[in-house]
């Protein structure tokens, strides 16, 4: 039993692959039981996304590792939505729900009599979250959207990447879904905050999600910089487009970024690197300068930390308070002594599986209600029999 900060609050979650998912496994981190519904035989898209998959302990294939990393938490029922039988378990089972999410396309749940107006109308104080990839209205509302075509539209992807004449020069993807993973936190955000409110005011909204939105607002500095420059920017490599140096720099066995964030950190840099000249260059003295003359200033640390190993280097600039940091794989990260102690990766007993399942910690640390990580990523189905007995006057064999 978990007694996080939402324990109590009961979520229909109709969505899969990631953005909802990711969504609502921030809420059953946080105490909310959170149920799954799932197709029945297949279950969410994502425990086919592989591979990699899990082994059952028969030694046949389990769900992919995709589903794994954002379903903990959550019980999974076996559910057929389109049918008028499904459809009347989605609204029997919103009578005692506080909140619902969904992400088919723009008006999808409306002819299963599954919409916002028909379930408000069942439980008013329902927060109903809607995820699509271009919001409830506007030209563009009825289209699909996934994660990589909108980093390419609410340009992501003109921003990222070597810049134009530089080897390998296109347009190009973050390494992680990072549209769906930011749609996920806005929606879990905008959930709790919906929950406040109908918990005041006794009444539910509808919440109108959209991966578009989010990404127009995840370009942040960059867009500000386009709103008061007037000129579009583009792609520069590891480069930062406001600070200098700020970037990976190269050693003996590997690469460090160096992050320098003000003018007395460029001085402490270059001290560290036993060239306290370099600090004094009039062409690097300020912030706006180094930018002005980024392509000098960075071609002279490069032959400065180029005899350095990764260690020495960013043991000389800590020792400087110069912020630093490997450049690691993905196995590195968790063999960090930091990543150790603050616990990051997870491991839950799931009986079906021949090996525990392992996943990423949750970053949120709370003193009074910390996560509580009772449930591992669900086998598909497996609490079906369960949610759906707890509806009155149901039979276990579906009948009313």
């Amino acid at each position: 039993m978990t007694h996080g900060p939402l324990s109590g609050v009961r979520v229909l979650d109709l969505s899969r692959v990631l953005a909802g998912p990711w969504a609502t496994q921030t809420l059953a981190d946080l105490g909310a039981e959170v149920i799954k519904i799932e197709r029945p035989g297949a279950g969410d898209d994502t425990r086919h996304w592989g591979p990699p998959f899990t082994t059952k302990a028969d030694g046949s294939r389990g769900d992919a590792a995709y589903f794994l990393c954002a379903n903990r938490g959550k019980k999974s029922v076996e559910l057929d939505l389109a049918t008028p039988e499904g459809a009347a378990i989605i609204r029997e089972l919103t009578k005692t729900c506080d909140v619902l999410v969904e992400n088919f396309k723009t008006g999808g749940l409306k002819k299963y009599g599954l919409d916002f107006a028909a379930l408000s109308a069942i439980n008013p104080r329902l927060v109903y979250c809607s995820i699509t990839g271009f919001g409830q209205d506007g030209p563009d509302a009825h289209r699909a959207g996934y994660d990589y075509m909108i980093q390419a539209m609410g340009g992501l992807m003109s921003v990222t990447g070597q810049p134009d004449g530089a080897p390998g020069a296109e347009p190009m993807k973050v390494g992680v879904a990072v549209v769906d993973l930011f749609t996920g936190l806005y929606a879990s955000n905008a959930i709790m905050a919906a929950l406040l409110h109908a918990r005041a005011a006794g009444q539910g909204q509808h919440i109108d999600i959209a991966l578009f939105d989010v990404q127009a607002a995840m370009l942040a500095n960059q867009a500000t910089n386009f709103f008061v420059s007037g000129t579009a920017p583009t792609r520069m490599g590891n480069a930062h487009p406001n600070l200098a140096p700020y970037q990976p720099f190269p050693c003996t066995d590997g690469m460090v970024v160096i992050a320098v964030g003000n003018d007395s950190q460029f001085r402490a840099l270059a001290g560290a690197l036993g060239a306290p000249g370099l600090g004094a260059d009039p062409r690097f003295l300020t912030n706006a300068l180094r930018i002005e003359h980024r392509a000098v200033m960075t071609a002279e640390i490069s032959a400065l930390t180029a005899g350095h190993t990764m260690h020495g280097l960013m043991a000389a600039l800590e020792a400087a308070g110069v912020p630093c940091g490997p450049v690691n794989t993905v196995d590195q990260v968790f063999d960090e002594p930091q990543a150790k102690h603050r616990g990051l990766e997870i491991a839950q007993t799931r009986r079906d599986l021949s090996e525990p399942v392992r996943t990423v910690a949750s970053p949120i640390r709370m003193s009074a209600t910390p996560v509580a990580y009772d449930r591992p990523p669900p086998a598909l189905g497996q609490d079906t029999d369960e949610v759906l007995d707890r509806i009155p006057g149901r039979s276990r064999d579906g009948s009313a």
